[in-house]
């Protein structure tokens, strides 16, 4: 029950729902359950903690396979189901390696955090990596609290969270049924870990407070740019058909033309805005190319590409630059693909999985970080699904980008939670690296976030809509760009060795005995 209580918190803590104080005592739950249990119950009510939480979290897998890949409902709940459990195993993991260690209180408010933190940053990477909705993706609208995300990535509000969580989950229980001299100690626990409580939040708004301020003054000094955005709400089920790839381009230049009167520098167009292979579909490129050129200015649009190469056809996600003449400048090809969207993993051994999107043959990757030289300036492009991903942001950052773009396709979730979802985690690409963020989705959510991480505007689902705004272009690094998640490391590295040492330990004594 309590584990159950505890997934259900989580997922309240995030889009749709949106309550974000949630998080700050979601997982007093599980940690209450697992208190005296055994490594193996442990696991067990932590499964099923994590099991409950992404089964309502990314319920939304199970809508898109249905209805844009046509698979039955059986195997859609299936799918939905396995990805959950394996999802579930990180939380399980984080239940089991707290009561490896079986901390007592003083150790464990250091200790338990940094444990969370680290199956977190695995989620990040193992099995091509899943870094959806951390638990401090939940704070994305408290400018205050995620401004440490320059130094520390999500993962610092991560920890943050987790203590808070785990002070309440000692304290709760401290009084009750203790004797005096128990109850005297766990009082002064209590106060010390309330101050200690309080005295990081303190720093974290203090710090918060100093870093809106400083980087509003350099937002006012530095240069800017007029970027539009173009969602042309183009539905799914019809995008890659033939019969309206025409109707496709004519609307984003009809969109296109009507904010064309605010001279904007650039005007971005989402992911496969143009559903066609650009550059070699020679009649849809050159009603493309022509509607451009009247534009008179530059252009990041998305579309599909193919290169002949020895052995056959690699094809790419890709965006690319246009200049005022309609001419490509640039092309960018997507670095991380979607696991069964994008490319078939283990397709040797998997010969019978196929792909739920309309293209030809499987995408290739292309090269991570890799930016685009627009004018005088360096912009980093994520493409979609990439923008979940800080080691990719901070790629670019570190290659110079001044801009972060994110054009995408949303129409695949509908009006499911993804969208929201997927909006909250691009927040902090821009105040990790202290960049502006324009983002074009083909249904929604488009938008623009500022290097603070305030949304300056945004578009609702499912509408036609051309927004055109000034973001301003900043230089240089964060702690977090030169450094990446070293915290997040540390914290790896320290709940590894700690576990094990206690493992051992166990181990040990069982043999004596």
């Amino acid at each position: 029950m309590l584990a159950a209580c505890c997934g259900l918190l989580l997922t309240g803590a995030f889009p749709k729902f949106g309550f974000h104080w949630l998080a700050w005592f979601a997982l007093v739950p599980l940690l209450i359950a697992i208190k005296g249990q055994g490594v193996r119950l442990s696991f067990q009510i932590g499964f099923v903690a994590g099991l409950v939480h992404y089964l309502t979290l990314v319920y939304w897998i199970a809508y898109t396979m249905r209805t844009y890949g046509y698979l039955p409902w059986p195997v859609c709940i299936s799918v939905l189901v396995l990805l959950s459990a394996i999802l579930a195993m990180y939380v399980a993991t984080f239940s089991a390696a707290v009561a490896t260690l079986n901390l007592k209180p003083a150790a464990g408010i250091i200790v338990i955090p940094l444990v969370w933190v680290s199956t977190e940053y695995l989620r990040a990477f193992l099995f091509t990596g899943f870094p959806w909705e951390f638990l401090g993706h939940s704070q994305f609208r408290n400018l205050h609290i995620i401004q440490i995300s320059d130094i520390f990535g999500v993962y610092g509000i991560s920890a943050l969270i987790a203590l808070v969580n785990t002070v309440i989950a000692f304290l709760i229980p401290y009084r009750i049924g203790k004797p005096s001299r128990e109850k005297a100690t766990g009082t002064t626990f209590a106060v010390a870990a309330i101050f200690a409580v309080v005295l990081l939040f303190a720093m974290n708004w203090t710090y918060g407070e100093w870093r809106l301020r400083t980087t509003d003054r350099l937002v006012k000094s530095s240069p800017s740019v007029l970027a539009a955005v173009v969602q042309g709400n183009v539905e799914q089920s019809v995008k890659w058909n033939s019969d309206f790839q025409i109707a496709t381009i004519d609307k984003y230049l009809r969109l296109s033309n009507d904010i064309i009167g605010l001279r904007p520098d650039i005007v971005v167009w989402p992911e496969t805005a143009l559903p066609f292979y650009f550059g070699h579909n020679k009649p849809l490129t050159e009603r493309a190319t022509r509607g451009l050129q009247k534009m008179g200015t530059d252009f990041m649009v998305g579309s599909p590409a193919f290169r002949r190469r020895a052995g056959g056809v690699a094809y790419f996600n890709s965006a690319f630059l246009t200049d005022s003449n309609g001419v490509v400048r640039a092309q960018y090809n997507k670095s991380h693909l979607v696991p069964f969207g994008e490319y078939v993993p283990l397709k040797r051994w998997l010969p019978f999985l196929g792909k739920m999107v309309a293209q030809v043959g499987d995408f290739t990757a292309g090269t991570v970080g890799e930016t685009i030289l627009w004018r005088d300036h360096r912009l980093g492009v994520l493409i979609c699904y990439e923008a979940i991903f800080p080691h990719i942001s901070r790629a670019m950052a570190k290659n110079g980008a001044v801009l972060l773009i994110n054009i995408t396709n949303d129409a695949w979730y509908g009006y499911t939670a993804a969208p929201y979802q997927l909006f909250s985690i691009t927040v902090f690409r821009a105040v990790e690296h202290r960049k502006s963020l324009v983002r074009a989705a083909n249904t929604g959510i488009s938008g623009f976030i500022d290097p603070m991480g305030r949304v300056l505007s945004k578009t609702n689902l499912f509408e036609e809509n051309a927004v055109a705004m000034k973001v301003p272009l900043l230089e240089g690094q964060t702690f977090y760009t030169r450094f990446g998640d070293c915290f997040a490391l540390l914290g790896l590295a320290i709940s590894l060795a700690l576990v094990a040492f206690k493992a051992a330990k166990q181990i040990r004594q069982r043999q004596r005995r």
